[in-house]
């Protein structure tokens, strides 16, 4: 972790928006890494804002399309990377920073609320999700931090946290089923371990 606060460091540019993609398979923690990351920006006075993407999914009657397979609509019908590129890393990328409302999914209401987003100048991006080395997104982001952390860990932890699925065999099953064979199909086209500016490895 020392070495990724100094590489934060490193990394900073002071009249642009700098973006760090956060990427790692399910349950790996990068929703914890990414708030830490931001707490240790704001102690250094750095600005910071974190994105999610899972703010920018379709809704469920595109993402669970009866007519697919489970795993490939989470891979191909999830993320609405057109809508992401256009309003928030585009801008960035030509040197634009972002002031407007921006449509962020609900998941109780299964909508999209509009939502004020400020990234001014001098500050760091922190995008973080899972899939986010695929060539969709690639060119936008500057630097990619990988969370490398087992399946079994990061089944684990999912048990604990979608409990909203139903009991540990539903949640089991959808895990199975939906996403780590699209998991699978990332880690083989894009070796993300292999191919991130940083790898976080937890093996415990």
């Amino acid at each position: 972790m020392k070495e990724l606060l100094e590489k934060m460091l490193e990394w900073f540019i002071l009249n642009r928006i700098l973006i760090i993609g956060i990427d790692g398979l399910g349950g790996a923690g990068k929703t914890t890494i990414a708030s830490l990351l931001k707490l240790y920006l704001d102690n250094k006075s750095i600005n910071s804002f974190i994105l999610h993407i899972d703010d920018f999914i379709y809704p469920r009657n595109i993402r669970y399309n009866e007519a697919k397979e489970e795993w490939y609509c989470y891979y191909n019908l999830q993320w609405r990377y057109d809508y992401l590129i256009k309003e928030i890393l585009m801008p960035i990328k030509k040197g634009i920073e972002i002031d407007k409302r921006i449509e962020l999914y609900d998941k109780e209401k299964d909508k999209y609320l509009l939502e004020q987003i400020k990234i001014p100048m001098g500050s760091i991006l922190l995008l973080e999700g899972i899939f986010l080395q695929r060539k969709e997104l690639r060119e936008y982001i500057d630097y990619y931090i990988y969370l490398d952390v087992p399946k079994e860990i990061r089944l684990k932890h999912v048990i604990e946290r979608d409990k909203y699925i139903g009991s540990v065999e539903e949640i089991k099953k959808k895990y199975e089923r939906r996403y780590f064979p699209a998991e699978d199909i990332y880690v083989k086209k894009y070796c993300p371990a292999e191919n991130a500016d940083i790898v976080l490895s937890y093996r415990n």
